[in-house]
């Protein structure tokens, strides 16, 4: 009897709708719907109709084991405590609304379970709207589209109810502990346009990604900035800082004004790299679109010579070139960003590979970009961190789905995307690990598993 329950509740309500129907006993149901007598969902429909007469089967089961006897029972009158009518109830769910009759008790001790007091969604409906919220809907377009899809009306507060309850679930992944030790930090930023009173203003969201010891990335933090310069900056590492992160080997970012001294007086080791897909895109801002492949060209010899020595002579010899005296604004990029850029150049390949550039992190702002755009603007700063956390997950958690379809398939069919930056391995990390540990034995080898 036990085996037989088990199967039971391994089967999937799939499978047993499919079974229904390969025995016939949905054909009646089929003739109607194709007819246009039945509809499927929203109010009346039969999906809503057939999820209230579960519900309510299911609480009548709970009221009879709460009172000892069976509704209808000839012995009812034996017990204390006695049926006492239903209340009445709607409850939002995926598929449309569902008015509920939840039977009461004469005493007013029955707790029903199933549906409990004060509950006024079906579980999945609150999943549904942080998706839709994550990819970048407004919450008056939410209310808008489950009105005219499914058929459920909620209130704008109730929506915004629901995107809030994440809040502490937010807070505490802002919070969290993190390594002692990150051997490289990349940082990057998104311009989002928030409200400030009666004004909206752009305000740069700043998305940091650590590398662990086992070539793991994880977005570590999503900070908004609110002042300009040092002091910001001072405020992020002293978060990092107090979060456990005692060290730091590399940061590769864009040239931020005041993020280097704040990084050195935080971590006093600590390299600051200059993304060179950075430089390069910034010295190339007012580059004429037919000199574009050549001076890209140009500057290839600089960003790969064997060390800062031969990295200069390149660049004067650039400097030198016709190209170099038309655009004096990419030679006086070069220079503005020189001492931020060469520390690369004295690690080998491997390593140069892995702090070359931020193209990770910019991979996900990518995604993210998107989602924004479609939101236009945000009512605060808190509202910014929520959406581009929400959107992290929804993106790694939509690839998660597409790679768990294709488990078992041979690699060469397979087209589900990767991960785009949480839980994703830096590729060939453990060669540069070991350049990193002959580069900083003292700080890299006491962590060494």
């Amino acid at each position: 009897m036990d085996l037989v329950t088990d199967e039971r509740s391994d089967r999937r309500g799939s499978d047993v709708a499919a079974e229904l129907a390969a025995s016939g006993a949905l054909d009646d149901i089929f003739a109607r719907i194709d007819s246009g007598d039945l509809e499927l969902t929203g109010d009346g429909g039969f999906i809503p109709g057939l999820i209230k007469a579960a519900l309510e089967r299911g609480l009548q089961a709970e009221l009879s084991d709460h009172l000892g006897y069976e509704k209808g029972s000839a012995e009812a009158s034996l017990f204390a405590n006695s049926r006492n009518g239903a209340t009445s109830k709607t409850l939002a769910s995926q598929v449309g609304e569902v008015p509920l009759d939840v039977p009461r008790d004469r005493d007013g001790t029955f707790i029903p379970r199933l549906v409990p007091k004060g509950s006024r969604r079906l579980g999945g409906l609150d999943e549904m709207i942080i998706s839709l919220y994550a990819g970048g809907m407004t919450l008056r377009d939410i209310q808008h589209h489950l009105a005219t899809t499914i058929g459920t009306d909620l209130s704008h507060e109730t929506i915004s109810k629901i995107t809030d309850e994440i809040g502490e679930e937010i807070l505490a992944w802002q919070r969290r502990p993190l390594e002692s030790l990150y051997p490289v930090i990349y940082l990057d930023a998104l311009v989002v346009k928030v409200r400030d009173g009666a004004h909206v203003i752009n305000k740069a969201a700043h998305i940091a990604v650590g590398v662990d010891m086992d070539g793991i990335k994880h977005v570590l933090g999503i900070w908004i900035q609110a002042t300009e310069g040092a002091k910001f900056w001072a405020g992020v590492c002293a978060d990092l800082a107090n979060r456990g992160v005692r060290d730091v080997l590399i940061v590769c970012c864009d040239g931020l004004t005041g993020f280097a001294e704040a990084i050195e007086a935080t971590w006093t080791q600590a390299t600051v790299q200059t993304c060179t897909v950075h430089l390069i895109r910034a010295a190339m801002r007012f580059v004429n679109y037919k000199d574009r492949k050549a001076i890209a060209k140009a500057f290839k010899p600089i960003y790969t010579a064997a060390d800062a020595d031969a990295a200069r002579v390149e660049f004067e010899a650039f400097k030198a070139t016709p190209l170099g005296q038309k655009y004096p604004h990419a030679v006086a990029t070069w220079e503005a960003a020189w001492e931020r850029f060469i520390p690369f150049l004295a690690f080998p390949p491997e390593l140069r590979r892995v702090i070359y550039t931020t193209n990770s992190i910019e991979s996900l702002n990518y995604q993210l970009r998107k989602i924004i755009k479609n939101r236009g603007q945000f009512p605060n700063d808190t509202a910014v961190i929520k959406l581009l956390w929400l959107s992290i997950c929804n993106i790694e958690d939509k690839r998660a789905r597409e790679r768990e379809k294709e488990r078992g398939k041979p690699a060469a069919e397979r087209k589900a995307k990767p991960r785009l930056v949480e839980g994703q391995v830096v590729t060939n990390w453990k060669q540069a690990l070991e350049q990193l540990a002959l580069a900083y034995p003292d700080r890299i080898n006491p962590h060494l598993k």
